[in-house]
């Protein structure tokens, strides 16, 4: 019998030769250097991780999926699939032209036929797509602050696959899941989707939810790119292998899925249904908030518990994969086992540890039981999360020419090179101007590079243990949060504004800038010429106006020792 979950689905590579062909063909074309989130997106769209879909979307497909989730066709797709470029690459691009589409190495991927070049309503898309324009979800702020301006559509000629050096063994295209079913006979899959490490409780849930739909289980993790402060995926995939071996044996297998998440909720669900279709599986488990980004703006959940499971049910018999309920597991420990929350024998103790928890006895390097997770599981999670007092971390200082930034920053270190233990990096404006950045001026792009590149250092310096201190102008808030994301995947990242105000700022003024600037001779001047946007949610205020600098890097230093970053 033919079943149609393990037939071969359509690829866009070429054959070999005409690769080589294509290849040198198209070292004279225009390129685009894809970033991280596009070579995901790129890979899915040639091995037919994104079936139907033959490239990147065009605008009458995209208008299509940002309204009402189809294609033009009225094929169900939920999740825009666009090639963002800037402004200045799409001025020399026009429809009916080839561009070659490279990775960070300059190695070409695939050629794309520009049929459609457009500037999108980004807020219209955030409304449609992840529920509101709020800059709290991940997604959202990609959209309007890293993302390209300009949207690119047209069909994919697929030359070859980005190259992985890692967990080679584990990556499978859709095809060769199809082929591995089949010659295991399996003709009833489940897979699991996560982007967190597994626990017991997920072992038993993905366990009963195959024993329920008497299918085999795959655990497809995502390897792409997921929220902001996950657990890294190497740390992830070993967690993974080391739960692997408590399914029974030839039941269960592990694939890695190379996905760019949108943590879109609902919509995202069901995004993820057509991928597990398209790779061979029957059944998905859909969980209570699935791909849920968290808090919004305003403090609630962007979505709600069960509108993932609703939006998916409604689809399902499209979609062609049946939804298995996400059992809320906990561990009850008069019968030393895991029972589906609404089971609970009555009378008996549920024991639970919440992700917050977790996180909080990582840090703190307290005991993890045994019943929540393995201890092979643990080890791993703290090789990487070590307890918070032996982890890198920045303190970022941020406020006006003249609030005092420096002089508190370099108080600071001394202090926390007193005290010893880590290595400490001041990264100081007018120090890493010279060494860093010397060739940028001071307009708003130049500018934003600078402090990027800050936060690189910043980040290279936390993830490898270190302490660094940077004391920038930090002007704009996207720049912030977007140094903030980068440093956070290593390590805690500490918000100080020096609140001095403008006038005691100026008062000061020993270097004569604010004079210069309120003469005109200074251009795009913060606070005078140019806007200061003010933190809302910096970890710490100060005020220098009357107050010593020993008192002000002491105050950090009481901040620090709250947050457990350094011991008491």
């Amino acid at each position: 019998m033919s079943l149609p979950n393990l037939a071969p689905i359509p690829e866009l590579y070429v054959s070999h030769e005409s690769a080589l062909k294509l290849k040198a063909e198209a070292g004279n074309l225009p390129s685009w250097d894809l970033t991280a989130r596009q070579i995901c997106d790129l890979e899915l769209l040639m091995n037919g991780g994104f079936y139907p879909l033959k490239g990147f979307l065009t605008e009458a497909d995209y208008d299509g999926v940002v309204e009402n989730m189809r294609l033009a066709d009225g094929s169900l797709w939920p999740m825009p699939i666009t090639l963002d470029v800037t402004e200045k690459f799409a001025e020399g691009i026009e429809p009916g032209q080839d561009i070659a589409l490279r990775d960070q190495e300059g190695v070409i991927l695939a050629i794309l036929s520009v049929t459609d070049k457009w500037e999108p309503n980004k807020s219209r898309e955030a409304e449609k797509v992840f529920g509101a324009d709020d800059l709290a979800h991940p997604a959202v702020n990609y959209l309007h602050h890293t993302a390209g301006k300009i949207y690119l559509g047209g069909p994919i000629t697929g030359i070859q696959q980005p190259v992985h050096y890692d967990f080679k063994a584990r990556r499978d295209t859709p095809n060769e899941l199809r082929a591995y079913f089949r010659k295991l006979g399996w003709r009833k899959i489940v897979a699991f989707q996560t982007r967190n490490p597994l626990h017991r409780a997920h072992q038993e849930l993905t366990f009963r939810a195959a024993r329920e739909a008497q299918a085999n289980l795959m655990i497809h993790p995502v390897v792409g790119m997921t929220k902001p402060g996950d657990v890294d995926h190497f740390t992830r995939v070993r967690c993974y292998e080391a739960v692997l071996d408590k399914y029974p044996q030839s039941t269960t297998t592990m694939s890695l899925l190379n996905l760019a998440m949108r943590m879109a909720g609902p919509r995202e669900a069901v995004w993820h249904g057509l991928i597990r279709r398209n790779h061979g599986c029957t059944h998905f488990i859909v969980g209570r908030d699935h791909a849920g980004p968290g808090k919004n703006s305003a403090g609630q959940d962007f979505y709600g518990p069960y509108d993932a499971q609703d939006l998916f049910k409604a689809h399902e018999e499209e979609i062609g994969v049946t939804m298995v309920d996400f059992k809320h597991m906990v561990y009850v420990q008069e019968k030393a086992q895991y029972y589906p929350a609404n089971e609970v024998p009555e009378g008996c103790t549920v024991l639970d540890i919440s992700g917050t928890e977790l996180r909080r006895r990582l840090r703190e390097g307290l005991e993890i039981p045994e019943w929540f997770s393995f201890p092979e599981v643990v080890t791993e999670l703290r090789r990487t999360s070590p307890p918070r007092a032996q982890q890198g971390f920045t303190v970022f200082f941020t406020g006006l020419s003249g609030s005092g930034k420096s002089t508190i920053a370099n108080a600071l270190m001394v202090k926390l090179m007193e005290m010893g233990g880590r290595p400490v990096t001041l990264l100081d404006g007018d120090v890493v101007r010279k060494h860093l950045s010397s060739e940028l001026g001071f307009s708003k792009e130049h500018r934003d590079i600078n402090i990027k590149r800050i936060g690189y250092v910043a980040s290279e310096i936390t993830k490898n243990g270190g302490i660094a201190i940077c004391a920038p102008i930090a002007p704009y808030t996207a720049t912030r949060r977007a140094v903030r994301e980068m440093i956070e995947a290593y390590g805690a990242f500490v918000e100080v504004h020096v609140a001095t105000a403008l006038e005691e700022c100026e008062a000061r003024d020993r270097k004569g800038l604010y004079k210069l600037a309120r003469e005109g001779k200074i251009k795009e001047f913060t606070g005078i010429s140019d806007p200061y946007e003010a933190p809302t949610a910096a970890e710490l205020v100060v005020d220098t106006k009357d107050v010593d600098v020993d008192h002000c890097a002491h105050q950090v230093i009481l901040k620090l020792e709250s947050l457990g970053l350094i011991r008491a």
